[in-house]
């Protein structure tokens, strides 16, 4: 059993409608801060918390959008449609008004509402992240290294950029463990960005490993996505609990 809850955290920006997860026995449980992909909150991602959730982690999903709206209803199967042209601008609109800086504000405002809730325990905390998310993890290893223990970036897009808040320039400051779970099939994810990453983590030498998924295609891991493939998604499940496991427990 689970037990759930929806919070707003006050933020500098407005007040972030966040969804919270966690086994249905005293605690307190290790944090995993979940951050959504572009679709947006949705059942399909509150699954995910759940199945973390049961295992034994307190799972914390922020709303990213809430600058511009509480919740979004995206098909992500259709959106690609000529016909849900306005709502792929739409998305887009709500990708792109997002920078890794905000989002770290973000997540500075979970940690202090985490250090008042006595069902999270203190200390080292997990996160992971899905297509745009992915960056998130992988900025916020290195903006908060003394908490991030662990992170998993899953075919995370936009892994670098020519903006100074790029996720891959804080790759020395982290001292957590790094893990990239990418998708053979991914144009979001450019061979090029990939090695650059990969070259920033052999140049600092931090615990970080990146790993292919053969056949995969960007969006494997969401059951209800067009491109899921179960394999491949059972396979990021061991990934992550061994992650987690590992760093958090």
């Amino acid at each position: 059993m689970v037990q759930e809850k929806v919070v707003d955290l006050k933020t500098k920006d407005g007040m972030m409608n966040t969804y919270v997860f966690h086994p249905d026995r005293p605690g307190p449980f290790p944090v995993v801060i979940f951050y959504m992909d572009s679709v947006g909150v949705r059942e399909e991602l509150s699954d995910m918390c759940r199945r973390l959730a049961t295992v034994g982690y307190y799972v914390i999903m922020p709303n990213m959008y809430y600058r511009m709206v509480r919740c979004v209803d995206l098909d992500a199967n259709r959106l690609w449609d000529p016909a849900c042209a306005d709502k792929l601008e739409f998305m887009w609109k709500l990708n792109r008004h997002l920078t890794n800086t905000m989002v770290m504000e973000d997540t500075q405002a979970i940690f202090d509402f985490l250090a008042n809730d006595p069902a999270a325990r203190q200390g080292k905390t997990g996160c992971v992240g899905y297509c745009m998310s992915g960056r998130y993890v992988y900025r916020a290893m290195g903006v908060f290294p003394d908490r991030m223990a662990a992170g998993a970036s899953v075919y995370g897009a936009r892994l670098v950029t020519d903006q100074p808040d790029s996720a891959h320039l804080v790759t020395e400051k982290i001292k957590g463990e790094i893990y990239f779970a990418l998708a053979e099939h991914d144009h979001y994810a450019p061979p090029e960005m990939l090695e650059q990453v990969s070259r920033a983590i052999k140049t600092t030498g931090i615990n970080g490993r990146m790993e292919y998924y053969p056949e995969a295609e960007h969006g494997f891991a969401f059951p209800t996505r067009r491109l899921y493939q179960k394999a491949s998604t059972e396979r990021h499940w061991e990934r992550l609990f061994d992650l987690f496991q590992r760093n958090l427990n």
